[in-house]
């Protein structure tokens, strides 16, 4: 019987500090698979971070939620994150890098640049925000 690939699922109001057990449970993660080279690592977490940032910041209500399902098999990492936001409106071919000055507006160009997948679909009850990082290597690493 195979191992379950190692991974973790958060749930909670969406505010920053649920974006702080994220990344808790990430660097937990790294322990646990520690075949996931360095560079992966950073550009997932970054990916990640901002993702639930941008969701916690943009909630207008206590009421939204935010579930983060993070594992790390196959040779990639993987990440599901469903928030009950109102549906967001993407145009994903708008989505560039802001000018340097700009303070903000870049945490949707650094996701889909630090990712191989990054995907969003809406509903009424919320957005789900699929987020796939391929390692660089596939380590001969059970743990992964």
């Amino acid at each position: 019987m195979a191992a379950e690939p190692p991974g973790f699922h958060i749930d909670g109001r969406a505010e920053l500090a649920l974006v702080d057990r994220v990344l808790d449970e990430l660097d937990r993660l790294w322990i646990r698979a520690p075949g996931v080279p360095a560079d992966d690592r950073t550009l997932f977490t970054l990916a990640l971070s901002e993702v639930a940032t941008n969701i916690a910041q943009h909630s207008r209500s206590i009421d939204v939620t935010m579930s983060v399902d993070v594992r790390a098999s196959d040779g990639a990492l993987h990440a599901e994150v469903v928030d009950s936001a109102e549906p967001a409106t993407i145009d994903w071919d708008g989505v560039v890098m802001p000018e340097q000055a700009s303070e903000n507006g870049r945490g949707l160009a650094l996701a889909q640049a630090a990712l191989d997948e990054f995907s969003h679909s809406a509903t009424a009850r919320g957005n789900t925000w699929g987020l796939v990082r391929r390692l660089q290597a596939h380590p001969n690493d059970p743990s992964i």
